[in-house]
Formats: structure tokens, sequence, C-alpha cells
């Protein structure tokens, strides 16, 4: 049986990347790649039970340093190889976001930057998921904005259509209000200035994607050109991540 979404106690965002259809007519194999709101919240022996379940062997934590200090990382788990790889540069704190902006406009400016600075993180990312050779997940702290450009920089490299990448980003608003729950939470006394905190409606990667092709020629363009990624790999990842 498949599984889109998979429930833990202490998570509200993991889920499996599987089942999208691809290139060449094939589709992303399930049970290979997943995102995640942050495994730093991982704390329960049942959880981590179900984080093995998975087969899980690679983490990617795209989270800044002090992040990871401040609100931990994932536990040492046997056979588990961990990276951290921060690819934003320019930290911001979305509570804050003012009201009277364009909220979506706003964010898509925020993952161009990432797009932009991050460069030698996000194609360490990739690198990193085509040479690992069992289940892995990469997260942020919501699995939203930093995951959400990973998962859509992957997809677009296994020839996954727009309009699914988009519908894959915007099952985070299915966490919604997990994530308003944990900020008012952690900052008691605290209001919650921003509206739009913890959402993540298509338009957002759909004006990220077309940032990326204005400047870039394509997605394609800044995958292969940008970022460097060549034939030979694009090959490997969709041999190893799409069905036969």
């Amino acid at each position: 049986m498949t599984t889109r979404h998979h429930a833990f106690d202490a998570l509200h965002n993991f889920r499996d990347l599987g089942g999208y259809p691809a290139a060449g007519g094939r589709s992303v194999r399930w049970g290979l790649l997943h995102r995640s709101d942050s495994l730093g919240k991982l704390a329960s022996p049942a959880d981590l039970d179900r984080l093995r379940a998975l087969g899980v062997r690679t983490v990617i934590d795209l989270r800044y340093p002090w992040e990871i200090a401040a609100k931990g990382r994932v536990p040492e788990l046997d056979g588990v190889e961990y990276h951290n790889l921060s690819i934003e540069h320019r930290p911001y704190d979305q509570a804050e976001i003012d009201p009277a902006l364009d909220p979506w406009r706003y964010l898509a400016d925020r993952f161009a930057e990432v797009a932009e600075d991050g460069v030698k993180e996000i194609r360490q990312v990739l690198d990193v998921i085509a040479a690992a050779d069992a289940p892995v997940v990469f997260h942020c702290a919501s699995g939203k904005d930093r995951t959400g450009l990973i998962a859509a920089l992957l997809l677009t490299l296994l020839g996954v259509a727009e309009d699914d990448i988009a519908a894959d980003f915007a099952l985070t608003e299915l966490a919604t209000p997990h994530f308003v729950a944990e900020w008012h939470a952690a900052h008691p006394g605290r209001t919650l200035r921003w509206p739009g905190y913890g959402r993540a409606p298509e338009v957002v990667i759909r004006l990220a994607l077309a940032d990326l092709a204005a400047r870039y020629g394509s997605v394609e363009g800044y995958l292969t050109g940008t970022l460097g990624i060549d034939r030979d790999r694009i090959d490997a990842l969709r041999a190893r991540l799409l069905t036969a």
C-alpha cells in the first residue's frame, strides 16, 4: 500500500514524493523520497520507530546551523547519514511579514534569493540524493519553503509537470494549523503579525518557478546551467527514482 502522508506524533508534514507522473511515461517511485518538517522534533521511541520502519538512511537538514543549535537535529540513529546543507543565506521572520504586502510575491522573492545564494548547497543536496542507495528525507523547519523549493527542483529534474509540483507544494496547507499552534506555543505573549503564517498556496511555487524561467531561460536552464547538473546525473537520478 502506498501512503502520501505518514503520521508521526511530533511531525505534521512528513510525506512521500512518490506516485507523480514523470518523464517518459514513468512515475516517481514510492518509498524513496520524503519531505518533512523538522526531524529535530522527533523524541519519542514510537516516532523513531516510525522513521526506522521507512528505511530512511539519509537525512538532509536544510536549516541554518543556528536553527539546529536552538531547536535540535534528528537523533543519532545507527546507519543514518546526516547532512546539514543550509540553502538559505538571508534569514527573515515570517511571523513579522507586513500584512500590507502581497504575501505570495514576497515569499516567491525569498525563493529567488535562495536559488541565487544557495547554488553550492542546492547542488550538494541534489548530489547527496543522487548518491543515496536507500530512502532519503529532506527537511527544514516546517517543510514548507526551503523544502518546497528543493522538492520542486528535484521533481523538475525527474520530469514531473508543474501542475503536480504545485499541488504537492500546497499539501503543506494541511499542516498550517499545527504550525500556527507551534508558533504560539513557542512565543507566549507575542502577536503573530502576519495572517498568512504557515500557508503554502500553489501560487507561491508557481511564481518561484516562473521567476527561475524568466531569469535562466527555463527551470531546467537553472538546473543544468547554474547548478551544473549534467545529462548523466539527470539520467542517474531518473534511473533510481523513477519506475521502469
